[in-house]
């Protein structure tokens, strides 16, 4: 949900500054434009000579107003570029020893890796991701664990079962994980 609504928002803020950097240009080229836009003639500019020269005694001021539109637009290249990257996994290549390969879907190989994990004794559930790229996957994987369950006897069990299962199901040499275990919320029982 908010990689989509990330990427609306992209979307619209690079609708908005195409159409008003479009209609600075078409004014500039001697188009005709609107009667309320600021700009309507080959000699008006964005910036009037007396505000240019405002700051000129100041030797740091251009610079500074250079430097930083170029971070804003590096900032806006990188989080462009970053709704284009994937985070999911959608499948996993797996050798199949003919030369052709096959594909397993991420999603699945996801579900039995939270479902194993999930049934392990003090896991209330089990989320798990698949990152990287098709041919070296990374698995992601999120415990919430019950108020008796042991971190390190859980986390050796994950790493022991579904992960390992995983791995050779996959026909992978190795799958880098991250666990990352949470307790339950719980009240406090009372004793007498």
């Amino acid at each position: 949900m908010r990689s989509t609504v990330n990427r609306v928002l992209l979307a619209l803020a690079g609708l908005v500054l195409v159409v008003v950097g479009g209609a600075v240009l078409a004014a500039g080229l001697g188009a005709s434009v609107p009667s309320w836009w600021p700009w309507d003639g080959k000699t008006d500019v964005l910036l009037s000579t007396v505000d240019r020269q405002r700051w000129r005694d100041d030797g740091w001021w251009w610079p500074t107003v250079i430097a930083a539109l170029a971070v804003l637009v590096v900032l806006a290249l990188w989080w462009f570029l970053a709704q284009l990257r994937r985070g999911r996994l959608a499948d996993v290549l797996v050798d199949s020893g003919d030369g052709e390969g096959a594909q397993l879907r991420g999603r699945a190989l996801e579900g039995v890796v939270a479902g194993e994990a999930e049934a392990l004794d003090g896991v209330a559930r089990a989320q798990a991701m698949l990152t990287g790229r098709r041919t070296a996957p990374r698995a992601r994987v999120r415990l919430l664990l019950e108020p008796h369950a042991a971190p390190l006897g859980t986390l050796n069990a994950v790493a022991d079962g579904a992960l390992r299962h995983a791995r050779t199901s996959a026909g992978l040499d190795v799958l880098p994980a991250e666990v990352r275990l949470r307790a339950v919320k719980h009240r406090a029982e009372r004793v007498s």
